[in-house]
This record gives C-alpha cells, structure tokens and sequence, in this order.
C-alpha cells in the first residue's frame, strides 16, 4: 500500500492529504529547479505521484490557491519573493514517450524532455519532431507555450493534449482548442497539462539522426550551453533576429550586479556570478530600453516572469 502525502516539517497542508501519495513541501527553494539557479520558493510545491494523484490534489484545493506548473525550468526567471500558491513539479511517471508506428503518432508524458521525444522518434522511424532536439525543456512546457526552434514549433505538430484543470477536471483539448500564436496558447493559467500527441511522418533513422545532430552541433556552435541561463530571452520581431537588435544597440556583454549578456549569443542572459533574479529581470528591461532607444523596436520578454518582487 502506498504511503500517504508526505508534508515536510510538520506543517499544516492547505487541503486534507489523506490518501494523496505524491510530496507536498512548504516555503520549497525554487532556485535549484530552474537553469538561471535564483530566485524564491515556493509557497508549497507539489510533485504527485501520477496523473490521478494530481487530480485528486487539484480538486482538494478547489482553486482556493494559484497553481502554476514547472518543467525544466529554463524558460523561466522567479523572482526573489518566490511564488504563491502550488507549484507543480511533474515527475519521472509523467515522462513516458510511446509510438505508433504505424501512424507516426507520438504520445509522451508532460515530463519528458525534448531530447527524449526526438530520439525516440528517430529510433521508430519516425520524422518531423527532430526541431525538438532544438528545444531545452520538457513537453508540457512548450505545448503551453508553443515552443520552437530551427524554422518549427508545436503548432506544426500536436494533435491534441490533455490538461488537469485548477479543479480537478481532466481535459483532452485538440490543436485548435490553443489558439496557438508565436510562443504562446490560450491555456488557462492554472491548467496543467500532463501529456501530448504529436504527429510525425515515416522516415529513415539515420536522416533523422543527422538532422538532430546538426541542430545539436548548430546550438553548441551559437548559444551558450552549460551557463546559467535561461534559453531564448526576447521573441523574435517581424523585422530581425532579438540578437541583431541587442548587438546593435551595444549591449553584447552588458552587466547588471551578477547579470550579464551573453557574448556568445546577445538573446541570452547569464547568471555569471551569484545574480539576483532582480538582476537578471532587471538586465532585461535595460536591454528593451537601449533597443527601443537605438532601433525604435520593443521587444518582448519570451522568458517567463513569475512570483513576487
């Protein structure tokens, strides 16, 4: 038999934990679960054991208190006051990747990597998902916000999720349902979504390897890996790349306390020596207004900004 929800420290849980098997951890440090390595905790966060488990947890708390999902943590500043609410920290049973073979349908866990979709895709024979090899972080993440990269994005491929609402509901929602436009969707905040439907094509395993190789080789070449960083900060204006904009306006290598534009790729910002999350955000909104001041161009953050000042 399982145990029952384990709440660290003796503290009062905001809903009955009885028969809950996942952890629930209050004042949770957040700073080590996502790639800039700063900011806050987490009121309480919340890593169920499976999908039943999260929904049984979200209808307890009966939209009482926010819920935001976290997956990898690298498109993602938390600010230093932390987060209300729940986090839900999605484990390794929500990270399962099965193929049809026969329609190239692609079905995985809202926890697995991208990485993991493509390879597997790539072992079944199956194409069209190698651009996810390009993306750091897990499924639920970038169906959330219509991650892309190397001239493809999820819109171009998913059929269909299926999302915990804030109470309890589970729902499969088709492609349309998203509303998809450039690194964003119309899923509520709140909805968690625990897994994803990708359509592929058939295709031979070793083409798809040496295209998931070049984008490997093509992201090692250009953009700052093994850094503290948080991917892609500004989307892309209909005019030119964030980068050129950035590089033009001088802010290659601009410093914010322990904040830094990369010099590398001036679309990434580094936490190169013990930054604040006030730092990096605050880097950021520099890096606008310097843009906006030399080349008339807002951008806009692609990185997500939670939690309290």
């Amino acid at each position: 038999m399982a145990p029952d929800c384990e709440v660290e420290g003796g503290v009062a849980a905001p809903i009955d934990t009885q028969g809950l098997r996942g952890k629930l951890t209050p004042d949770a440090p957040l700073a080590k679960l996502v790639w800039f390595k700063a900011g806050g905790k987490a009121d309480w966060l919340f890593e169920p054991a499976d999908a039943e488990d999260l929904k049984e947890f979200l209808q307890r708390l009966e939209g009482k208190l926010p819920v935001m999902a976290l997956g990898l943590g690298s498109n993602l500043i938390v600010r230093d006051g932390g987060v209300p609410g729940v986090v839900v920290k999605l484990g390794k049973s929500f990270a399962d990747v099965a193929i049809d073979e026969a329609t190239s349908v692609v079905d995985c866990g809202a926890g697995a990597h991208g990485i993991l979709v493509a390879s597997a895709a790539r072992d079944a024979g199956v194409a069209g998902l190698e651009f996810m090899r390009g993306i750091p972080g897990t499924v639920g993440g970038f169906v959330r916000m219509n991650g892309g990269a190397y001239d493809r994005e999820v819109s171009d491929v998913l059929i269909d999720c299926t999302v915990v609402m804030p109470g309890g509901q589970c729902l499969t929602l088709p492609v349309a349902d998203l509303q998809y436009t450039y690194r964003h969707s119309a899923l509520p905040d709140g909805a968690v979504v625990i897994s994803a439907r990708f359509q592929g094509e058939p295709g031979d395993p070793a083409a798809i390897g040496a295209k998931m190789d070049a984008i490997g080789e093509a992201r090692e070449n250009s953009q700052p890996l093994r850094t503290k960083t948080g991917g892609s900060t500004f989307k892309n204006p209909p005019v030119r790349k964030a980068w050129e904009l950035v590089d033009a306006a001088g802010c290659r290598g601009l410093r914010k306390g322990g904040a830094q534009v990369s010099e590398k790729h001036t679309n990434f910002l580094l936490n190169v020596e013990n930054a604040t999350s006030a730092d990096i955000e605050g880097l950021g909104e520099e890096v606008k207004r310097r843009v906006y001041e030399h080349s008339g161009v807002e951008l806009e953050w692609e990185i997500q900004r939670v939690g309290r000042p």
